[in-house]
C-alpha cells in the first residue's frame, strides 16, 4: 500500500513538473522573451560601451548627455551662411561646418545611438545659395576619424571631398565653388566604408535657388533617414527629419489655399529604395529641382538613395492629413507624419500647439 501511494506521489509530481515545463515553453514565444539572448557589447569611436540585445541600445558608461535634436526646428530652418560681396560684385556666402563622431541621441524612447554630427545635429544644417553666388565652406573635423563633405552639383575636382580626406582632431579643409546647378542637393561625408559614415548620420541638404527666385511659399525640408541599431545592416528604424513618428505626434501646421514647398532628400542607407505618399491631395513634383516646370502631377513619388526632389502643393479642405512611406514597413517603423491644414482665417499659425 506504501509503495502504491509512493508511485502515485511520483507520478503527480511529475506531471505538476511537465506542466509547468510546457507553459513556460509555449510561453515565452508569445512574451517574446528569450531566455538565452545574451547582450553584445559594442566600443563606439568615442570609448563608450554599447550593450544591445538587439533591439534596445543601453549607452553604459557615456559621459555626456544625450543629443537633442528638434526636427520642428530643423523643418524650416535655413542656413544662409556670413553674407558679403567680392570686387567683381559676386556674392560670397561662408559657412562653417564642424564634423564630430562621438555622440549620442536618444532616437526614440529609450533607444539611444552613437551619431555623427555636422553641427551637432542630424542632419546637418540646410545650407542656402543662389546661382551665381560663391560658396565658401570651413571644413573643420573634430571627429576621432578621418571625414569629408561632398557635395552634389557642379565644381572642380580637388573640391569634390572624395580623394582629399580631412585628418581626426580638427583638420581643416575649406570648399569653394560657384553655387549651381539649380535645384536641391545633399552633401554628406565620403570616407570608406560610405555606408558608416552616412548611416551614422553624416548628411545634410544644399539648396540653390533660381536668380529669378520661386513663387513665395512655406518651405520645408525633409530628409528621408533610418537607423540599424542592431548593427546587421538592416534598419530598425525609419523617420523624417531622424524621429521616428514625430511629426505624427507633433503635426506640421500649414494654411489652407497657401502655397507649400517641400524638398526632399532621401538618403537612407541599406534599402535599396524609400518612398513618399501624400493623403488627400497631389503634388507638382520636380526631380532634383533643376526644372522649374514639373515632370508629373501625383501623389507617391520613389527614391532610390541620393533621389531629390520638390514638391509643391495646396490644401483647400482644412483638417489632418496623414503623409507617409508607401512601403508599409517603413511607415509602420516611424516613417509617417500628418500636415494639419488649418483655414487661412484662423490666427493659431506655424509652431503653435
Amino acid at each position: 500500500m506504501h509503495l502504491v501511494k509512493t508511485m502515485k506521489g511520483k507520478m503527480l509530481l511529475t506531471l505538476i513538473v511537465g506542466f509547468f515545463i510546457t507553459v513556460i515553453y509555449f510561453s515565452l514565444p508569445i512574451l517574446n522573451i528569450d531566455a538565452t539572448k545574451e547582450p553584445k557589447t559594442f566600443l563606439t569611436h568615442s570609448g563608450a560601451v554599447i550593450q544591445t540585445t538587439g533591439d534596445v541600445l543601453d549607452p553604459v558608461g557615456y559621459s555626456g548627455e544625450p543629443l537633442e535634436f528638434n526636427p520642428d526646428k530643423y523643418l524650416r530652418e535655413f542656413s544662409y551662411g556670413r553674407v558679403s560681396k567680392l570686387s567683381d560684385g559676386t556674392t560670397l556666402r561662408e559657412f562653417t561646418i564642424i564634423a564630430e563622431d562621438n555622440k549620442i541621441m536618444e532616437i526614440s524612447p529609450g533607444v539611444f545611438y552613437n551619431v555623427w554630427t555636422f553641427n551637432g545635429t542630424v542632419p546637418g544644417p540646410t545650407i542656402r545659395a543662389t546661382e551665381g553666388d560663391l560658396v565658401r565652406v570651413h571644413f573643420i573635423n573634430n571627429g576621432q576619424k578621418p571625414h569629408t563633405i561632398h557635395f552634389h552639383g557642379i565644381h572642380k575636382a580637388e573640391m569634390d571631398g572624395v580623394f582629399e580626406t580631412v585628418g581626426q582632431d580638427g583638420g581643416q579643409f575649406t570648399y569653394e565653388f560657384t553655387a549651381g546647378p539649380v535645384g536641391v542637393h545633399p552633401y554628406h561625408c565620403h570616407v570608406m566604408p560610405l555606408e558608416e559614415h552616412i548611416s551614422h548620420g553624416l548628411y545634410g541638404v544644399y539648396i540653390v535657388d533660381p536668380k529669378e527666385g520661386r513663387p513665395s511659399a512655406d518651405e520645408m525640408v525633409m530628409v528621408l533617414n533610418g537607423f540599424d541599431t542592431d548593427f546587421d545592416t538592416e534598419n530598425n528604424f525609419y523617420a523624417v527629419n531622424t524621429i521616428p513618428f514625430y511629426y505624427q505626434h507633433h503635426p506640421i501646421q500649414i494654411n489652407t489655399n497657401e502655397l507649400i514647398r517641400v524638398y526632399v532628400v532621401n538618403i537612407l542607407e541599406f534599402d535599396q529604395i524609400n518612398n513618399l505618399h501624400l493623403h488627400g491631395n497631389l503634388f507638382d513634383y520636380y526631380p532634383a529641382g533643376t526644372s522649374t516646370i514639373p515632370s508629373m502631377y501625383t501623389d507617391v513619388v520613389t527614391f532610390s538613395q541620393g533621389d531629390r526632389g520638390i514638391m509643391e502643393f495646396k490644401y483647400q479642405y482644412p483638417g489632418k492629413y496623414l503623409f507617409h512611406a508607401h512601403k508599409t514597413e517603413f511607415a509602420e517603423k516611424g516613417w509617417t507624419g500628418i500636415f494639419l491644414a488649418k483655414d487661412s482665417g484662423d490666427t493659431t499659425q506655424y509652431g503653435e500647439k
